[in-house]
């Protein structure tokens, strides 16, 4: 189900994360072994930020696309997409550093056709070859106007651990919490190529905020 991390201040995948390094700094803070309690800490700190979960908000208007991530825009680029759309599109590439927010977002409003997970290799996330070679999954959106929206979350080099909530046949609104990558990764977006393009190579995204384009 989409959405279900709305107000939490840090995504529930990241308290596990959160008690491992946590617990030992209370644990070394009582026993009085400050350096380790330190470090412990720390790590919990950023473990925390990592995982954070801030709130956006999510422009409204007719057609709207908007970013599935935090991030910088790699590439815009038109190509075949010939596994789910079949057919010629515009693909939007955003890298997730490890210093980016990593909550997913969805980029329109509609219905949740297929989602569809792909074993693959941990290239580094930013590598060209990685929108195909690395572990991935895929989520296709049509609008109530018949448009299909792809979204693809990458597995990088650090990030192991793809998470998605959401379910075929669902519908969603635009920008709603729908899962996270952890520690750096990449999202690919494809949209008709008749879309109205709002971004170039090198820009900074944030989810559920920026907006990618104006869907025909």
């Amino acid at each position: 189900m989409a959405d279900r991390a709305r107000g939490w201040p840090i995504a529930r995948e990241g308290l596990p994360f959160l008690a491992v390094a946590g617990v030992p700094a209370v644990a070394a803070w009582a026993l009085g072994w400050t350096v380790a309690g330190s470090l412990f800490g720390a790590v919990a700190l950023f473990t925390g930020w990592f995982f954070r979960n801030p709130p956006r908000r999510v422009p409204d208007g007719p057609n709207l696309v908007v970013s599935p991530g935090d991030g910088r825009v790699l590439a815009v680029a038109e190509e075949e997409e010939p596994r789910f759309l079949k057919a010629r599109v515009v693909r939007v590439s955003m890298f997730l550093s490890p210093l980016d927010v990593h909550i997913n977002r969805t980029p329109c409003a509609g219905l949740v056709k297929a989602v569809a997970y792909s074993p693959g290799r941990f290239l580094v996330a930013s590598r060209p070859d990685a929108t195909l070679a690395n572990e991935q999954v895929a989520a296709l959106f049509e609008t109530d106007a018949g448009q299909r929206v792809l979204c693809v979350q990458v597995a990088g080099y650090v990030a192991r651990r793809i998470v998605c909530w959401l379910t075929e046949g669902e519908r969603v609104a635009r920008g709603e919490r729908y899962g996270l990558i952890r520690f750096g990764s990449r999202m690919d977006l494809y949209l008709p190529k008749e879309t109205k393009m709002r971004v170039k190579t090198g820009d900074q995204v944030t989810g559920g905020e920026s907006i990618i384009g104006v869907l025909p």
